[in-house]
């Protein structure tokens, strides 16, 4: 029986919006040097329902300005329905097709990156509002396609920021250098960030703050400590947060020092994100207390969690023993002289 290939999606979270083409493009692009997506750049007379309107001066732009778009930024009321459109370009020499789809934005568990869900998993939010015109396109070497798509806000879609993204998958599975059986299929995105009208909620908090090190035997030779949390979005909005590390030991003296650490740079509401910050070089006797502070870009929203910590050379317990001990013999062994005959 034939063994069918694992696909794995690779390096969404780069290519949704990471790279960025020279100005001579029509707009900044997510672009893996073969092929790109962005956002359209709106014609005369296309409107969006219940959302921001293309091309209206806001805050001062122009709309010549208001037209170059890095990725979709829009807003809308529960029940509200926006319209746009998504450009696919074909950079490569040779003619390609591209499977379309809208997908949910989550944020990595371990390191808070940016990531979409694939076409194969349940979407619940954007990318379930969200529909293509087409769902498939097949470009000539240098083309490119505009695809029109609907996202319609559900009459109960929860107030606040949704993320999303749209994204363009080739659909060749490519071959994984070195490992037989595994294919590796690259998909290229856009991103949404959809402004749900309502009560806005902000909330952030820390949790499970922990304290890890191997203490070594010989001083210097051990690894770093870590200290790891989990920041939480608890609110509604989109979060920049930054975070501020001390740890004061013996005599409240400051064995570390780190702050507005940035991790992740965009926090999306409900996500959790386990943190883990290295100790290098943590001092080879001292013991104390960790303090982890969390805040917004803004300085707001500040909340701390805290624990223990102990960090200790055996090696260096050992010295005084050894020197005790030595110098308990060189006693012992003076007497035996002086009891000698």
């Amino acid at each position: 029986m034939r063994r069918r290939p694992y696909i794995l999606l690779c390096a969404l979270g780069l290519l949704l919006g990471t790279f960025t083409v020279p100005p001579a493009q029509p707009s900044h692009a997510a672009d893996n040097g073969r092929w790109a997506v962005f956002p359209a750049k709106p014609e005369d007379g296309d409107k969006q329902e219940d959302g921001d309107k293309q091309g209206e001066k806001k805050d001062g732009r122009s709309e010549k300005k208001a037209a170059i778009r890095t990725n979709f930024r829009v807003q809308a009321d529960p029940g509200g329905t926006l319209r746009d459109k998504v450009t696919v370009s074909n950079r490569s020499r040779e003619t390609m097709t591209f499977v379309l789809y809208a997908a949910d934005a989550y944020n990595t568990p371990r390191d808070g990156g940016f990531a979409v869900r694939s076409r194969n998993e349940k979407q619940k939010d954007v990318g379930s509002w969200t529909r293509l015109e087409k769902r498939e396109i097949t470009l000539p070497a240098r083309g490119e396609k505009t695809v029109a798509f609907t996202l319609r806000v559900p009459d109960d879609a929860e107030p606040g920021d949704h993320v999303g993204a749209v994204l363009a998958v080739d659909k060749r599975v490519a071959k994984a250098k070195g490992k037989v059986g595994v294919g590796v299929q690259q998909a290229v995105g856009t991103r949404i960030y959809l402004q749900v009208n309502g009560e806005r909620s902000p909330g952030l908090s820390i949790e499970n703050v922990r304290f890890a090190y191997d203490s070594p035997w010989v001083p210097g030779t051990g690894e770093d400590a870590t200290v790891t949390y989990t920041l939480v979005n608890s609110g509604n909005t989109m979060l920049e947060p930054q975070v501020d590390l001390k740890a004061k030991g013996i005599l409240g003296r400051t064995s570390l020092s780190s702050t507005g650490k940035l991790l992740p740079a965009e926090l999306l509401p409900g996500q959790r994100v386990l943190v883990t910050h290295k100790w290098p070089g943590p001092p080879m006797l001292d013991w104390g207390e960790i303090e982890v502070t969390a805040s917004d870009k803004d300085g707001q929203l500040v909340e701390s969690g805290s624990t223990s910590f102990r960090s200790v050379s055996w090696g260096l317990l050992l010295i005084p023993v050894v020197l005790l001990a030595g110098f308990a013999g060189w006693l012992l062994h003076r007497r035996r002289q002086r009891a000698a005959p």
